[in-house]
């Protein structure tokens, strides 16, 4: 928890006011019985801040003479619980980065803030605090990174309770939330996908260019990508070892079979026809071994160099288009075409729920007309 250079001392050194940096109100703190004890004042007057103090600390000497304080376990305590649980038990199942991620937004951010706090004193107003305390930082957090630093701490609360150091879980949601809007995935349509690979094709083609082979990269990343739906960063991890050429019984065709690793473990997928000959052409060019990364170079700047050239680096409503995209079009192509929606979360390793509400208002194509425009007949 970080104090600020403001801070007094009273009763003889045995209670301590002081002012968090970039927090208003005044909180108190008091060493009793073996450990530390903190409690925001609720208040902005230092004058009140201390009233308020010199009450509670009288109360803690109260509850200890009677032998009602009781030692609490920390934040501290249940985070490294936390830690040292998911990582074993999650394995196989979340990547070292997912999991990485937790324990360093426990040390960067909520060990801070939380760290020194018995378990009980989380309450929804501490965690509004804590929302409060990152928005007025130095540099404020997107809105998803405050809200992954959220999940870490109601995994570590979680925890809390499954050990019964804590009751009930408080309420962490965020109050005076608006519904927000659902921003659609951007993609490319089909005549804009064309526009896109036969851009990077022609680039690859031309033999002037001093980057061909670069080009030649980023033209079977774009096919690869959009015909397997692979995130960007599940792209990035693939190995030569993990993509197999097959003919596939259901369909009869050739596809690939990949084996992805993301941050949801290790998945698979099936590619569709389309994503063999790029990968056929990454095998003669790189000349590579099993353990070989198929994309070991981002592919970000030379995309973003294309899109722009092409008028490509938004879409209709503004939404910038990315490596992501591709992953985007894979998914509504395959809409488009009727594939069944639970076999393409599936394959990409995603939910329906995500499908219908990030993909599936883009594909008017799939809306049945004539159902849509039956009339009846009108009675004489």
């Amino acid at each position: 928890m970080s104090e600020s250079a403001v801070k007094h001392t009273l009763l003889g050194g045995k209670l301590h006011v002081y002012r968090r940096e970039n927090s208003s109100q005044w909180q108190a703190s008091a060493y009793l019985a073996g450990k530390n004890h903190r409690v925001s004042t609720k208040t902005d007057s230092l004058a009140h801040a201390k009233v308020v103090a010199e009450d509670w600390y009288l109360g803690l000497r109260g509850k200890h003479a009677a032998g009602e304080l009781k030692s609490e376990k920390t934040f501290r305590h249940a985070a490294g619980v936390f830690e040292s649980e998911y990582e074993i038990i999650t394995e196989g199942e979340r990547s070292p980065a997912y999991v990485r991620g937790h324990k360093d937004r426990l040390r960067l951010h909520l060990n801070p803030f939380f760290g020194s706090l018995p378990l009980s004193k989380i309450t929804s107003g501490a965690v509004q605090e804590y929302r409060v305390h990152r928005r007025r930082s130095a540099a404020p957090p997107a809105r998803s990174t405050l809200h992954h630093e959220l999940v870490t701490l109601r995994q570590v609360l979680k925890t809390a309770v499954r050990h019964g150091w804590l009751d009930h879980l408080p309420d962490t949601t965020a109050p005076y939330k608006t519904a927000g809007k659902i921003s659609h995935r951007a993609w490319f349509e089909p005549e804009e996908y064309q526009q896109l690979y036969r851009a990077t094709r022609a680039r690859s083609q031309d033999k002037k260019n001093h980057r061909r082979n670069a080009w030649a990269q980023l033209h079977d990343y774009v096919l690869f990508m959009a015909n397997t739906g692979l995130r960007p960063d599940e792209a990035a991890l693939l190995e030569y070892r993990d993509v197999k050429i097959v003919d596939d019984r259901d369909s009869g065709e050739r596809i690939l079979e990949i084996s992805v690793r993301g941050k949801r473990g290790v998945g698979y997928c099936k590619s569709t026809r389309g994503a063999v000959r790029p990968f056929e052409r990454l095998v003669e060019r790189n000349d590579p071994q099993p353990l070989d990364r198929l994309f070991p170079a981002r592919q970000t700047k030379l995309l973003n160099t294309v899109l722009g050239e092409i008028g490509l680096k938004t879409d209709r409503e503004g939404q910038p288009r990315t490596a992501y995209s591709l992953r985007h079009t894979y998914i509504c192509m395959r809409l488009i075409e009727g594939a069944d929606i639970y076999q393409v979360a599936k394959n990409c390793r995603t939910s329906v729920e995500m499908i219908e509400k990030f993909y599936a208002a883009h594909i008017k194509t799939r809306l049945n007309a004539s159902a849509i425009n039956t009339r009846r007949t009108a009675r004489g």
